[in-house]
């Protein structure tokens, strides 16, 4: 075990994989992330996105990898001299996103919205790949864009919702949590005996870091059930089900970009 497993044990130990009976019982099925109704109210959040300064350019992803692979500055993906390199490179990712770095923004969901008239998410659907159609070019992102990824909040999203929750639950850092992460996070083959770990809302932050899963966490919530959070594996958003005054605080947070889905209270 190394020492960064080491320090999160410590603050997020193991709990009992019956911890999740109630999500269970409540939501179904949790290989993915178990998907809570509101309690009584909810909101989605979502994902971030990326745009260069320089704006979303003509090539896609595709394209470049194309042409990379054509003047031979990279290598194709092969599989036991098998040619992996078939489909579309969508430019999208799966589990944990930081900020690109320097000459890159935030792009919000509702500007890419405006600008191309797509709606922020297509009506009868969740926020996932589906998303924004005009903006591909044959099913891959411009490489101006980074587009969210599957599975996972952004580090920045993660750490506002922790210090939102905070801000909105009665013992404020010191509230108990448990978080549990799916078998498909975990590269898991007992489906049975699912991972969940215990610890203070305060100390949430490191769970970003699980050195065990590149994601962060499947459902995450407070043991006393005033909320509960889903990153669904397949979905570009975080659904967040609580009290109306936290679902309220996350739609006028100006860092945390939030949307109500009525197909999907």
């Amino acid at each position: 075990m190394t020492e960064e497993s080491d320090l999160l044990s410590g603050m997020w130990p193991l709990a009992p994989s019956g911890a999740t009976d109630w999500l269970l019982e409540l939501c179904g099925d949790g290989l993915t992330g178990f998907m809570p109704p509101a309690m009584p109210d909810a909101v989605w959040v979502l994902n971030a996105m990326y745009e260069h300064e320089q704006g979303p350019g003509e090539a896609s992803y595709h394209e470049y990898r194309q042409a990379r692979l054509a003047d031979g500055n990279v290598q194709p993906y092969t599989f036991a001299g098998i040619d992996l390199e078939v489909g579309i490179t969508t430019g999208g990712g799966l589990g944990r996103a930081e900020h690109p770095g320097r000459g890159w923004r935030r792009l919000p969901w509702t500007e890419l919205a405006q600008r191309t008239g797509d709606p922020v998410v297509p009506e009868g659907l969740l926020p996932s790949y589906r998303c924004f159609p005009s903006v591909k070019k044959e099913g891959s992102w411009p490489l101006g864009i980074v587009p969210p990824t599957e599975g996972s909040l952004d580090r920045g999203t993660w750490k506002r919702l922790v210090g939102i929750l905070a801000e909105q639950s009665p013992t404020g850092p010191d509230t108990a949590c448990l978080a549990y992460y799916n078998p498909l996070m975990l590269g898991a083959l007992d489906f049975d005996n699912l991972h969940v770990q215990s610890g203070r809302l305060g100390d949430a932050e490191a769970l970003y870091d699980n050195p065990e899963a590149d994601f962060s966490p499947s459902n995450f919530w407070a043991e006393d059930r005033s909320w509960v959070l889903c990153s669904d594996y397949d979905l570009w958003a975080t659904k967040v089900a609580g009290t109306p005054a936290l679902i309220e605080a996350l739609l006028n947070d100006p860092e945390i970009e939030a949307v109500r889905l009525p197909w999907a209270p």
